[in-house]
């Protein structure tokens, strides 16, 4: 797959600046097999919407249904706060029209309300469907190629490297933070109409079959595979179905698709003869296509390695922390070589990657304290490494407040227990656990470890374990914040940002 160079021409709008095209309503109630009731078909709709409160005057209001609420129950406020179009169910504005007639509470969709004519009303069977159905025939109209990225842990930090990697050279657009389910993903796919070049999106999922639906909307012609572990585990018999249900990103595959695949992940390997396509593999500790040769841990300062590729061989250094980041990157190379960017260029683009917002953020404050702001997250696997991390760093005193992993279901308390051990393992000097029995549960399997019980607490809530923090810390310690987001982890990194002046 090769592209030549972009080259900016005088007097034209990067992609982020440019107006896209504006959706035409028959366009859109076909895109949707759906029926445009009122409204006229050339009725131009600016772009897409599913909630009121962010819908911009001239926007077309998808009244998604949910489990806790009706979008359908919003639509005559989306009209009257300037809507140019609704997608609703089947029936909606024969009943909008009929309660209008009564004389009650309810907008007249025949009326004007954002210019340039009435709204369009498009009715549909399933909205959500129609939406995804919308966002699949943008992607198709718009030329551009598409990479898809899953796995359990890593998607975020992979689809940033990648975008960042593919634009020295190309017009890329990203999905938005964790915009990746069944939802999320279309909504991204519909800034497609900015004919970016190449789109990378991650696929999230946490039962069996929504991969599958993600990736027949996308449609990818790369396809990124960055590991298995136990996330979501508590919604599948074991980590084998957790990885049957990630290998649904091969559905669908041509025989031109790529598929960049994790190599030093054995549940990967043995799935890889079922991909139609071809395969480009990546990692570090067996032969891969893409692979770190030989690496140089600099703790919480990043990875230095020597990078073999088919096009050669390349020193890359990256501030991104810990082995599975490099291995992220190593994914990201994967994907750049197929769009045959330069070496040089993965290099320099490789340099100035950041990780997201508190995806294992270094944060260096007065005192010298450090924290490794990884609360945005966390499962068993990706648990371990951060600490592996913490454990290779320098520091006056290592401290670690980790947060329970939700979703973990009858396996929970012994995946904790597991991370305790591994935090006994860690050499910490302090350990501050947050949440309900599966986070004591990790604490007491500390102590069982060989940790001294007095270094080991377990705090209720997320505000015990910002005071026990701010409490404990003190100048020159690095302290490692992580836990999933209903633990809200992040609040200790703020309660030390306020106590140490960050």
């Amino acid at each position: 797959m090769t592209g030549e160079r972009r080259v900016e021409r005088p007097g034209e709008r990067p992609l982020a600046e440019a107006e896209p095209p504006p959706l035409r309503a028959g366009w859109v109630a076909s895109a949707m097999n759906g029926a445009l009731v009122t409204g006229d078909v050339s009725r131009t709709l600016a772009s897409v919407s599913i909630d009121t409160r962010t819908l911009a005057p001239g926007d077309l209001f998808v009244a998604i249904r949910g489990e806790r609420f009706d979008g359908a129950q919003f639509a005559a406020a989306a009209i009257d706060a300037g809507a140019a179009g609704v997608v609703v169910p089947r029936g909606w504005w024969t009943a909008a029209a009929g309660a209008n007639a009564r004389g009650a509470a309810s907008p007249d969709p025949s009326v004007p309300r954002s210019g340039g004519g009435p709204p369009a009303v498009i009715e549909v069977d399933d909205t959500t469907a129609a939406l995804q159905a919308l966002a699949r025939a943008i992607r198709r109209d718009s030329g551009a190629k598409v990479v898809a990225i899953t796995g359990s842990a890593g998607k975020t930090t992979t689809k940033e490297a990648t975008s960042e990697l593919l634009s020295t050279r190309y017009r890329v657009i990203r999905n938005r933070g964790n915009f990746n389910n069944h939802i999320g993903l279309p909504l991204s796919l519909v800034e497609l109409r900015r004919r970016p070049e190449i789109a990378v999106v991650e696929l999230g999922m946490n039962h069996a079959g929504e991969i599958s639906t993600l990736v027949r909307i996308a449609e990818p012609e790369v396809r990124v595979w960055t590991n298995v572990g136990d996330a979501h585990v508590g919604f599948f018999a074991s980590v084998d179905a957790i990885a049957d249900a990630k290998a649904e990103i091969f559905e669908g595959a041509r025989p031109s698709d790529l598929l960049v695949a994790n190599a030093d992940d054995a549940r990967i390997e043995a799935r890889l003869p079922a991909f139609a396509g071809r395969v480009s593999t990546f990692g570090i500790e067996r032969d891969a296509d893409i692979r770190a040769a030989t690496v140089a841990d600099r703790g919480i300062d990043g990875t230095n390695a020597r990078v073999t590729t088919p096009r050669g061989a390349v020193q890359v250094s990256t501030s991104l922390v810990g082995r599975g980041n490099l291995e992220n990157l190593l994914a990201a190379i994967g994907v750049a070589i197929e769009f045959d960017v330069p070496l040089e260029d993965i290099a320099a683009a490789s340099a100035r990657l950041r990780p997201a917002s508190h995806r294992g953020e270094i944060v260096r404050l007065h005192g010298g304290v450090t924290v490794i702001d990884d609360s945005y997250n966390a499962n068993p696997t990706a648990t371990k490494a951060a600490l592996d991390v913490l454990a290779s760093s320098p520091a006056a005193r290592r401290i670690a407040v980790i947060g329970e992993m939700l979703e973990l279901g009858d396996q929970s308390a012994e995946l904790h227990a597991m991370v305790g051990r591994a935090a006994a393992r860690a050499g910490l000097d302090l350990l501050l656990t947050v949440g309900g029995r599966p986070a004591g549960a990790l604490a007491d399997a500390a102590v069982a470890a060989g940790m001294n019980a007095s270094h080991v607490r377990h705090l209720a809530t997320s505000e015990d374990a910002a005071d026990a923090a701010a409490a404990s810390v003190g100048a020159g310690d690095l302290v490692l914040v992580k836990g999933s987001r209903g633990i809200r982890t992040d609040r200790v990194v703020d309660r030390l940002k306020t106590a140490w002046g960050g």
